[in-house]
């Protein structure tokens, strides 16, 4: 995965074979992409690259994420059980995610369109890292997740999806393993590293053939 912001915008996330190609959803998506990004950015949230994606930061706490795929692109609110959505514009990733935490776009123009709506969100968004307010953590097997983890579930659908199919042996395996590190920034490094292992439904301590 990329790990410089400017690569993302020009090569893509790293994540897939299309990386650096001209089929890279970023490629179809790079009108939408640098309208959201100026918005992010205009609305003053820190840029940062987290899961190989734009990450955007106010008040010390992810607010949006953004993502292309090949049939959309979208921009994922994090902590999106506080978000009061009156447009109801706010989609659900998937049939794992208990929040609906995304607005999804399947034409560029439209991103234009909904940008005053858009900014308002994130002004939201942005007063409850202000106020410091968060949700309630959810809890698994009487262990509360990492935040990390809960972040990294809440922007990559197919991390999700499989982590919700693990058995409570192996979802411990990974928590107990996540709480062990010392600081925020081992912990992203660790999810990383395990993806894989949790798509091949993989405990934390299993090989990963």
């Amino acid at each position: 995965m990329i790990t410089d912001i400017e690569d993302y915008f020009t090569l893509g996330c790293g994540r897939c074979e299309r990386f650096a190609t001209a089929e890279c959803s970023t490629k179809l998506w790079a009108i939408g992409l640098e309208r959201l990004r100026r918005i992010c950015l205009e609305s003053g949230l820190i840029e940062t690259v987290k899961w190989g994606h734009p990450c955007y930061m106010h008040a010390g706490r992810n607010i949006v994420i953004l993502g292309a795929l090949r049939n959309d692109l979208r921009i994922s609110f994090f902590n999106a059980a506080l978000m009061k959505d009156p447009q109801r514009v706010l989609e659900i990733q998937g049939p794992n995610t208990k929040y609906a935490d995304m607005i999804r776009f399947t034409d560029n123009a439209r991103v234009a369109e909904l940008e005053p709506l858009i900014v308002s969100y994130i002004t939201e968004a942005m007063s409850y890292a202000e106020a410091g307010i968060k949700p309630p953590k959810e809890v698994l097997v009487e262990m509360e997740l990492p935040e990390e983890l809960i972040e990294a579930l809440e922007c990559d659908p197919e991390l999700a999806d499989a982590f919700s199919q693990l058995t409570p042996g192996r979802k411990k395996s990974y928590i107990l393993n996540l709480n062990s590190a010392k600081n925020s920034q081992t912990r992203v490094s660790r999810i990383a590293k395990f993806r894989d292992k949790i798509l091949a439904g993989k405990g934390a301590m299993e090989r990963h053939s």
